[in-house]
């Protein structure tokens, strides 16, 4: 048995409410801890070093996913990538043929993960001016990035973000590098203003998406 054990903030099954497989069954094991601080962040409460988790080992962690008999797994926190040992853990699942994606801020190295043999896919954050973290962000991600199991993700509160998530989609060619989703940030912009924005800018291929979630269920409900 090994002793590898990771901080699990929650663990449970529900759909996929944004990226390549919203609105599909997902497996999800939330992390503790997070490097960033964003003003509109709803898992504050699993972000801090002390935040309440339970150590789980990588056996109890595959048995988890065994028992609970989903294909999809989302690793999510806080942030997945500041844990050690994540590529273990992401090998051991992806050897039982699970298929797993990382939701991450952007402001951490992918590479490792990337090029190992088992390589998850990405929805990678990019943090505009509205989540007062965008400084933080690493654009040499993006060479990095696999057109066909990422994303890239602008989550728009404003319409300054509209303007500068178009800045960097050109600026860095993402189109031609991942799946680009525009997601509102909850109560802060309504949609209908961010389809406005797409037609006045003719903007192929981007895709608005909804955090499902938050219609399905009360948008502060945690395990959901």
């Amino acid at each position: 048995m090994s002793q590898i054990f990771y901080p699990v903030a929650e663990k449970f099954v529900s759909i996929n409410g944004e990226g390549r497989k919203a609105g599909e069954l997902a497996l999800f094991i939330r992390f503790r801890k997070c490097n960033l601080y964003c003003s509109y962040c709803d898992t504050l409460w699993a972000n801090q070093d002390n935040s309440p988790a339970e150590w789980l080992s990588l056996e109890s962690l595959i048995e988890y996913a065994e028992t609970a008999g989903i294909k999809n797994i989302t690793l999510t926190g806080g942030e997945p990538l500041l844990q050690e040992h994540l590529a273990v853990l992401i090998t051991a699942l992806m050897k039982k043929k699970y298929e797993i994606e990382i939701e991450t801020n952007g402001s951490i190295e992918i590479k490792n993960l990337a090029l190992q043999p088992y390589r998850p896919a990405f929805t990678l954050d990019y943090k505009l001016p509205s989540s007062r973290m965008e400084k933080f962000m690493l654009t040499e991600n993006y060479q990095y990035l696999d057109k066909n199991l990422d994303v890239v993700k602008f989550v728009v509160g404003s319409q300054q973000d509209l303007e500068k998530a178009c800045q960097i989609i050109r600026q860095y060619d993402l189109l031609n590098k991942a799946m680009i989703y525009f997601s509102p940030v909850f109560g802060q912009i309504e949609p209908v203003e961010i389809v406005e924005f797409m037609k006045q800018k003719n903007l192929n291929q981007i895709r608005l998406q909804l955090q499902l979630h938050k219609f399905i269920w009360n948008p502060e409900q945690g395990g959901v």
